[in-house]
């Protein structure tokens, strides 16, 4: 497979874009060891240029150590904890429970007029008039103002709904035109 002057060119540019970032993330020097506080306190007296070693002390270590005493603290000495007191009962006065008295319930919401609005018929001096179907194939219609079915009154007749109410005045509602 050949490939390309432009893909080898690329190839080496990223290749080398990692050399180079290896090479300036990769530390010149080794980070400096702090020494543990007793081991400072034992060099402390040791020169503190860098590059020379301090001399070992030998004595030192063969030197006496004092015996392990009586400590106050031992691990495997087990007590049962102490549980504290339980918190003192709070007692409140119970309050009375106000008395509420709901409204009686209201009338039931008026089922939604059963009609549609399938088409509209406007006259040449201006009168529009609904074309209302009902759910089982009856046909109605009628203008602003007129009642239909017996129940329900045409209040305003729209360019694609028309608004009706009850006879009586309750449940006004707008029925969008379906077209069906």
């Amino acid at each position: 497979m050949r490939r390309s002057r432009r893909q080898l060119a690329l190839g080496g540019a990223v290749l080398a874009g990692l050399v180079l970032a290896a090479w300036a993330l990769w530390p010149s020097t080794p980070a400096p060891v702090r020494p543990a506080p007793a081991a400072r306190a034992a060099t402390a007296t040791a020169p503190a240029v860098p590059g020379e070693v301090a001399p070992v002390r030998l004595e030192a270590l063969k030197a006496s150590r004092d015996a392990p005493g009586e400590g106050a603290r031992n691990p495997f000495r087990f007590q049962p904890k102490v549980v504290p007191p339980p918190p003192r009962p709070v007692v409140t006065a119970p309050l009375p429970e106000p008395v509420v008295a709901l409204p009686p319930p209201g009338p039931p919401p008026l089922p939604p007029i059963p009609l549609k609005f399938t088409g509209l018929v406007e006259r040449a001096n201006g009168v529009k008039w609904a074309v209302l179907v009902d759910g089982k194939g009856g046909l109605m219609y009628g203008k602003d103002g007129d009642i239909v079915d017996g129940r329900y009154v045409i209040v305003k007749i729209g360019t694609e709904s028309v608004e009706m109410t009850y006879a009586d005045g309750r449940g006004r509602q707008v029925i969008r035109l379906t077209g069906q």
